[in-house]
């Protein structure tokens, strides 16, 4: 079953470059474009999408308040922000709202498009550029009292989702099979009450679990 994506992006260009090249992409159908937040928001509700490509900086409603709106209403869409910015005022507050990817307009095609079909399939994707911007700005919050929930090899898990880290390589990492990892995420995520894999990171970066 192919992957539905929405478009949104304010700049025509990019917008119409973006959907001819996904078109030729198998697995990928491309249903919808919206100039702005406000028509993200609209097509989203008519549309339902499995994953909107979000432009950051955009007229009438930017993509932070769209996704921030999208995934309150309609949770189970998926939202990869597709931006020319990686500085922490832009990344942390995308992630907040619930955006499961941030990826910098320079990404190779061949790597958008797999991380189009990774973030559908549960892994959070992170540009490196981003990833470093969040490691460079780590939250001087306490660690909260749900961290001594968690088991030392949880904990292990859990750094090694913040390094943006796939199942197979955190397996890898750790000398444990893809199923004992998937099993610690999934009661890592129960115990720290995280919807997926993406604010797992942002909250391990937070909490300054990085090295």
């Amino acid at each position: 079953m192919n992957i539905r994506v929405l478009i949104a992006d304010d700049h025509h260009i990019v917008r119409r470059g973006l959907v001819f090249f996904l078109r030729t992409q198998k697995g990928l159908d491309i249903i919808g474009e919206a100039a702005n937040g406000k028509e993200a928001v609209e097509l989203a509700k008519s549309l339902k999408p499995d994953l909107i490509l979000m432009d950051l900086v955009m007229p009438e409603m930017d993509g932070i308040q769209a996704t921030r709106i999208i995934k309150k209403e309609q949770p189970e869409i998926k939202i990869m922000m597709l931006t020319s910015f990686s500085d922490q005022d832009h990344v942390i507050p995308a992630l907040e709202a619930g955006a499961s990817g941030f990826q910098l307009k320079d990404i190779q095609p061949d790597e958008l498009v797999a991380s189009i079909k990774k973030i559908i399939s549960g892994e959070n994707q992170l540009h490196p550029t981003a990833t470093s911007h969040l490691l460079a700005n780590l939250s001087n919050n306490s660690k909260p009292a749900k961290l001594e929930e968690l088991t030392k090899r949880e904990l292990d898990v859990l750094k090694e989702i913040a390094k943006g880290k796939s199942n197979k390589e955190i397996a890898a990492a750790l000398f444990i099979t893809e199923k004992t990892v998937k099993t610690h995420v999934s009661n890592l995520l129960a115990k720290l009450e995280l919807a997926d894999r993406t604010q797992a990171a942002l909250y391990a970066v937070k909490n300054q679990l990085v090295d």
